[in-house]
């Protein structure tokens, strides 16, 4: 199946449009992203699938043609285009081919929300470019995450243990949910943090199969944003303005295997035995960083204001943490 766009770049002195075909939906995806973000295209203005592409597509005089199998096709005076789509869009698709196709397909169509350490928005990149080391060492990929802790009415912690397919920390537990609100409207309205919590309220069903109705997003408090930075191999890591939102509410849960592994209800003192044999690399159990950071600099003062009802006086959103 092939995937037929077409694009077209404006500048002072005319419009010109191209056709751009490609065999993969993940190398669409990223040449969209290329094509928009690098290169000033207008977004896509029309798509259409074919199982082999048309000569009839290429005929007309009005379009030039940029193909992934040749770039004959396209003028010389953007053949840096050419390269940069056919290096970025395939080198990255055959780099990255052992990576499951769901991890893949949200790694290159999910655009996070680029920040600058005082958490003003500068822009968006994809969630690939957003975890490769070499752009976070670059200092290019800092970008607004959050943290949900999920408590029930035993006032015990909801964990979860991510997935063996995650390209970033595999098989780690961590808290209840955590990834990243995206460039959208809704998730980048700012009043009340309503961006972020309805970026956690759609995680929750994504990840965990809560209902949005369970976790209305009036419910979440925000009690923090904690900067940080964590490699999770050679190739990826972590760096994030973490929004970290509490919420005590019993739920029910549908786990989606696709992004977790395992996930359980914890009190303070099954916490601090996990976090004991993490630290002693018992059993194999390991946490996140982020979550790590937050039990040991802010998770048990905030777990007396869960059991007392006080979540409200913890709160402290003027401060960014740099941990």
């Amino acid at each position: 199946m092939w995937i037929v766009f077409k694009f077209t770049l404006s500048s002072s002195s005319q419009h010109t449009q191209y056709i751009v075909y490609t065999p993969s939906l993940v190398m669409a995806s990223h040449l969209k992203f290329i094509a928009t973000t690098s290169y000033k295209f207008n977004q896509i203005c029309s798509f259409s699938f074919f199982h082999k592409p048309s000569p009839l597509i290429f005929s007309s005089n009005n379009f030039k043609s940029l193909s992934f199998s040749s770039s004959s096709f396209f003028s010389s005076s953007h053949s840096s285009l050419t390269r940069s789509l056919t290096t970025s869009t395939m080198g990255d698709t055959l780099a990255d081919s052992t990576m499951d196709a769901v991890q893949r397909k949200l790694m290159f169509e999910d655009e996070c929300i680029l920040v600058d350490e005082s958490d003003n928005v500068v822009g968006h990149d994809t969630k690939y470019n957003c975890h490769l080391m070499e752009n976070i060492d670059a200092g290019k990929a800092l970008h607004r995450a959050f943290s949900v802790f999920l408590f029930n009415s035993k006032y015990e912690l909801l964990l979860q243990q991510r997935s063996a397919t995650k390209v970033t920390f595999p098989l780690v537990w961590t808290n209840t949910c955590c990834s990243h609100p995206l460039y959208r409207e809704s998730e980048l309205i700012q009043e009340n943090v309503l961006g972020v919590r309805n970026a956690a309220q759609r995680k929750l069903l994504d990840e965990l199969g809560i209902p949005a109705e369970e976790v209305p997003v009036d419910q979440f408090t925000p009690l923090g944003r904690m900067l940080y930075k964590a490699p999770s191999d050679g190739k990826w890591g972590e760096h994030e303005l973490d929004y970290l939102l509490f919420i005590v509410k019993d739920v029910s849960m549908t786990p989606n295997p696709d992004e977790v592994a395992d996930a359980k209800y914890v009190s303070r003192e099954d916490l601090k035995e996990i976090c004991r044999k993490a630290d002693a690399g018992e059993e194999g159990v390991k946490l996140s960083p982020w979550f790590r950071l937050v039990v040991d600099n802010f998770l048990y003062k905030w777990w007396d204001h869960v059991e007392n009802g006080t979540l409200k006086e913890a709160a402290d959103m003027k401060t960014i943490h740099k941990l």
